[in-house]
C-alpha cells in the first residue's frame, strides 16, 4: 500500500526542526548533549503525527535509550500503523567538531515493511541503478565485483571508485583496491551518506562497501530503494546476546545475506536534512534570521528524489 504523501511534508519538518535543534551544539565537542537535542526534538513531533508508529531502528535497546528505543510506540495512536527508522544525528562527532557530514535521518513504512533487528554491525554493500543485483555480492572478491560494474556501466575498471568507512577492519579492502590500482574515497563516520553515494554520478562513487552500523544499513536502504540502486546486507550478531535478542525478533538465519527487497518492503519515504555540509546536501545555514535547511526526499511509490531547500525563522 502506498503511504500518503501528505506525510512527505511532515517527515521534512521533523528533520528540519532535529537538525536544527543540534545548531546551538555545533562545534562544543559535546556530542552527548548535540545527540539529545536531536533525539527529543525528533521525538516531540513524531508524537504529534497522526499515526500510530512502531520505532524499528532507533537509539538502542529499552535498556539503553530513553526516548526513541527499538520498540517505542510513537504518535497520537489514531491514525495508521506505520515503522519507523530513526537516526536523530548521524555523525554525533561531525557534530560536536563542526566538522562535514552530520545529517538528521528518518524513514517510514507500512507496518511490517521495515526491517527490525538488534543495534549490530552490518556487512553492507550499495551500488548504482542499472546493475544485475547477481552482479555483487558480499561473498564476491572486490575484484569480481567491481569487475561487474565496470562491465554493467560500460566504464574502464582503472576509473573506477568505491567508498569506505575509514576504520582498521577494512584493511583488507584498502590493502585490494591498491593491488587493484582503484581509488578510495575515505569516509570518518557517517555510512548512510557513504552509501548513498552510488545513487547518482554527480558523486563519483560506483561501490559502497565494509561494516558499519545494522540501522545505518536499513536507513541507507530505504533512500536506495527508491534510487533503484542495490543493497546488500548480511548482520553480524557475535555475541550470545545479540544472537538470543536477534531470535526473539524473528531472525532465524543468522548468517543470512539481505537484498534491498527483504530490508525495505513495499513503499517508504526517506528524509535527511544536513547538519554541517556534506556531499549529499548542504547544511544549516543562518541568513537574516532564518535557517536555512536543505534535506534530501526519497518517496518510492511517487517516484520523489529531491533535495527540498527550506527557511524557517528561529528568532522571534
Amino acid at each position: 500500500m502506498e503511504i500518503n504523501k501528505v506525510f512527505q511534508d511532515e517527515l521534512i519538518k521533523i528533520t528540519q526542526e532535529a537538525a536544527i535543534s543540534v545548531y546551538p551544539h555545533l562545534g562544543k565537542n559535546n556530542k552527548i548533549i548535540a545527540d539529545e537535542a536531536a533525539t527529543n526534538s525528533m521525538r516531540t513531533n513524531l508524537n504529534k503525527m497522526n499515526i500510530n508508529g512502531n520505532i524499528v531502528i532507533g537509539e538502542g535497546e529499552m535498556d539503553e535509550a530513553p526516548m526513541l528505543y527499538i520498540g517505542e510506540k510513537v504518535g497520537t495512536k489514531n491514525g495508521p500503523e506505520f515503522d519507523i527508522a530513526v537516526d536523530p544525528l548521524e555523525g554525533t562527532n561531525f557534530a560536536a567538531k563542526n566538522l562535514p557530514g552530520a545529517i538528521s535521518v528518518i524513514a517510514m513504512s507500512n507496518k511490517n515493511n521495515l526491517f527490525n533487528a538488534p543495534e549490530s554491525y552490518m556487512e553492507k554493500i550499495s551500488y548504482p541503478q542499472g546493475i544485475d543485483h547477481s552482479a555483487v555480492d558480499l561473498d564476491f572478491s572486490l575484484k569480481k565485483n567491481l569487475s561487474n560494474i565496470a562491465d554493467s556501466k560500460n566504464k574502464k575498471f582503472e576509473s573506477l571508485r568505491i567508498c569506505v568507512l575509514d576504520r582498521p577492519r577494512h584493511q583488507r579492502i584498502f590493502d585490494e583496491a591498491k593491488t587493484l590500482n582503484i581509488d578510495i574515497k575515505l569516509i570518518s563516520d557517517g555510512d548512510v551518506s557513504g552509501a548513498l553515494l552510488v545513487s547518482e554520478e554527480k558523486h563519483n562513487v560506483d561501490l559502497f562497501i565494509g561494516i558499519g552500523g545494522g540501522p545505518e544499513g536499513v536507513l541507507a536502504a530505504s533512500a536506495l530503494d527508491a534510487y533503484d540502486c542495490g543493497f546488500q546486507g548480511r548482520f553480524i550478531f557475535n555475541s550470545d546476546e545479540l544472537k538470543k535478542r536477534a531470535k526473539e525478533m524473528g531472525i532465524n538465519e543468522l548468517d543470512k545475506k539481505y537484498k534491498i527487497n527483504e530490508i525495505v518492503k513495499g513503499d517508504s519515504i526517506f528524509c535527511a536534512t544536513g547538519i554541517t555540509k556534506g556531499d549529499l546536501i548542504n547544511g544549516l545555514e543562518l541568513k537574516n534570521r532564518k535557517m536555512v535547511t536543505s534535506t534530501l526526499i526519497t518517496h518510492k511509490s511517487q517516484n520523489i528524489k529531491k533535495v527540498v531547500t527550506g527557511e524557517i525563522d528561529i528568532i522571534k
